[in-house]
């Protein structure tokens, strides 16, 4: 009896087998393909029930990899992943949300549970390539002529899109730590529909202007915690998404349940977002002791009429940002042809957002401090700033709003008035600086302890 306890103690004691790759056929020149060698390396681990599947040092060429659960996919110090060019090499799949099938992520997993992927490695999409396939559809001004057989290449290449770099779909307990990405041919990291998702200390590059080169884009996620990471981007740095339109709204997930801590953001559109894809609803965020270095926008929440979905129970807190040209945007007027004092039906597409704060925030270097700008129909409602210290060449705009409250908040603008807005319902100013506004139909305007410039 005692002999059969001590041999099932030691079998659940027992590590995990490791599956090296080389021992599986890879050769790490970076020039053959890996893609087989791998693919056997997974499915000798999942023999044993989970396990490591190492890459030594070395640069290991590849096409999709496709992960399993309890295992760990671990990128060795000195090794490299590259991903292939070739769009033969990723399959297509069905979209997480329905619909059109897309090409698959460098590596992919779904329906999986105890997954992780693991540095101290890296991880290079090889992205230009597919980044100047990009620019030859759509192309920008001054791009050289090019001939109906290269442009005729160029879309059938990228007739299902090109691959995200990490996506992992329905699963839990997914990990990512300590990885280099550098180089992603489109989004780097994306979970969807995916729970319990711990993403930690990655080092993400991609430079500007690689299109649509996202940092960390969890969709329809819970409980995700992003922290330690350092992010440099042609896009957004860490964006919230939870489906566009109808997409979203069928499916139902908000992503709920998140905190972002401790990441310093370099470049890209925008530090922190929420949205423009959030018909699902995003909810219980918790964005805190972060750094933005020279992204376009810092904290940004967007939407636009149509989408739907709801955004609340947001609070960012003890941010500090330099060169950021608006400090703060949060609108519900993303796009479309429609103008700001249009006033639509309020129904299924008309996206809320509510219960959000902002605090213990300094920021230098911004030409534009912020803005709340919601929809005629349905204004932004309870936005309180706190403790916010914004330098910027011009002050904050407030449109189509209700119940924001400013707490303790300075604004120096380099010219005009430090607030600007019309059509606002309950605003509330505490500790400003000095009252230099200029405000237009507002109701409920309350003042409280103006200081001496």
């Amino acid at each position: 009896m005692h002999f059969l306890f001590l041999l099932s103690f030691l079998m659940q004691a027992a590590p995990s087998p490791v599956c090296n790759v080389k021992e599986f056929g890879a050769t790490g020149d970076g020039v053959h393909k890996e893609t087989t060698a791998i693919a056997k390396a997974i499915s000798a681990c999942v023999a044993n029930g989970g396990g490591v599947v190492y890459f030594p040092a070395g640069k290991f060429l590849t096409g999709a990899i496709t992960l399993a659960s309890n295992i760990t996919l671990q990128v060795g110090p000195g090794a490299t992943l590259l991903g292939s060019p070739d769009p033969a090499d990723y399959p297509l799949r069905q979209s997480p949300w329905g619909g059109e099938q897309i090409i698959s992520s460098l590596i992919y997993g779904k329906n999986l549970e105890n997954v992780s992927v693991t540095g101290p490695g890296t991880i290079d999409g090889q992205g230009l390539v597919w980044w100047k396939r990009q620019w030859l559809i759509t192309p920008k001004k001054n791009v050289p002529p090019i001939t109906d057989i290269t442009l005729a290449q160029a879309k059938q290449a990228l007739a299902h899109g090109r691959p995200h770099m990490i996506k992992i779909v329905s699963s839990k307990h997914v990990r990512l730590e300590g990885l280099t990405l550098i180089n992603s041919a489109s989004w780097t990291v994306n979970p969807v529909f995916s729970e319990f998702v711990n993403i930690t200390g990655l080092t993400i590059i991609n430079p500007v202007p690689s299109p649509n080169t996202d940092g960390i884009n969890p969709e329809s996620c819970r409980e995700v915690h992003i922290a330690n990471c350092h992010i440099d981007v042609g896009d957004d740095c860490i964006t919230l998404k939870s489906g566009k339109d109808e997409a979203g709204r069928r499916a139902a997930r908000p992503n709920e349940n998140i905190t972002i801590t401790g990441c310093t953001m370099r470049k890209g559109h925008g530090g922190v977002v929420i949205g423009s894809e959030m018909s699902g609803g995003v909810r219980n965020v918790a964005i805190s002791n972060c750094v933005f270095n020279g992204t376009d926008k810092g904290i940004r929440i967007k939407s636009q009429r149509g989408r739907g979905g709801v955004v609340e129970g947001i609070t960012a807190d003890n941010i500090v940002m330099q060169d950021v040209p608006e400090a703060i945007n949060i609108t519900t007027f993303y796009s479309g042809s429609d103008t700001i004092d249009e006033k639509h039906p309020v129904g299924e597409g008309t996206p809320r957002f509510r219960d959000i704060r902002i605090s213990n925030v300094t920021a230098r270097g911004s030409k534009t401090a912020g803005s709340i700008t919601g929809l005629e129909e349905m204004p932004i409602s309870e936005i309180t700033l706190s403790n916010v210290r914004i330098q910027a060449a011009q002050g904050f705009l407030i449109r189509n709003a209700k119940d924001i409250a400013f707490y303790d908040v300075r604004i120096d603008a380099a010219k005009g008035p430090a607030i600007y807005g019309n059509n606002i319902d309950g605003l509330e100013i505490s500790g400003f600086r000095k009252p230099v506004m200029d405000l237009k139909s507002v109701q409920n305007l309350l003042f409280r302890g103006f200081s001496a410039p």
